[in-house]
């Protein structure tokens, strides 16, 4: 996310405005900044515990049979040009189609193959979800719960949804 002076004046204004302080329980003075150190580590320990989790894949129905789909109802997909735990999707290919990063271990719904699930090393260090050994990618335009751009060549190779033996649709 790109900050600017007057994104970050706007924050600094809503913080501010957030600011004083307020009685506790025992009817003792407590700051805000406190308060948010408190709420600070809960969020901290939820994060931690999401990281720890990761990314849930799950099988979904769609106009080609079911298929993956992350945990928010987006349709995941395959790129030939890639091979086995290695992506070759980098600049505007990954700008078209983003790769699906995790933090954690990647986790399986209903239908779909823990033991077939993984991450690679990404440029840069980030984790890209693997199924099967293949590097999964979202497509930029492609709604909640639709797959838009199945068997599209692009980038020097084809684009396919997955299923959940972990190839093309049939």
């Amino acid at each position: 996310m790109k900050r600017t002076p007057i994104g970050l004046a706007t924050c600094a204004v809503f913080l501010a405005s957030c600011g004083g302080d307020t009685k506790d329980a025992s009817g003792g003075l407590t700051t805000q900044r406190a308060a948010a150190g408190v709420a600070d580590s809960s969020a901290s320990e939820a994060t931690t515990a999401a990281r720890l989790s990761g990314p849930l894949l799950k099988l979904r129905a769609s106009q080609l049979g079911p298929v993956l789909f992350d945990g928010r109802n987006r349709a995941l997909y395959l790129f030939t040009r890639d091979s086995r735990d290695r992506t070759r999707c980098y600049g505007d290919c990954a700008v078209a189609w983003p790769p699906f990063l995790a933090k954690g271990r990647p986790r399986a719904a209903r239908g779909v193959k823990q033991s077939l699930l993984g991450t690679i090393s990404r440029r840069g260090g980030t984790r890209q979800v693997t199924y099967k050994g293949k590097p999964l990618y979202f497509y930029v335009h492609d709604p909640r719960g639709q797959v838009l751009c199945n068997n599209v060549q692009e980038f020097g190779g084809t684009w396919y949804a997955q299923n959940a033996a972990g190839d093309p649709p049939t």
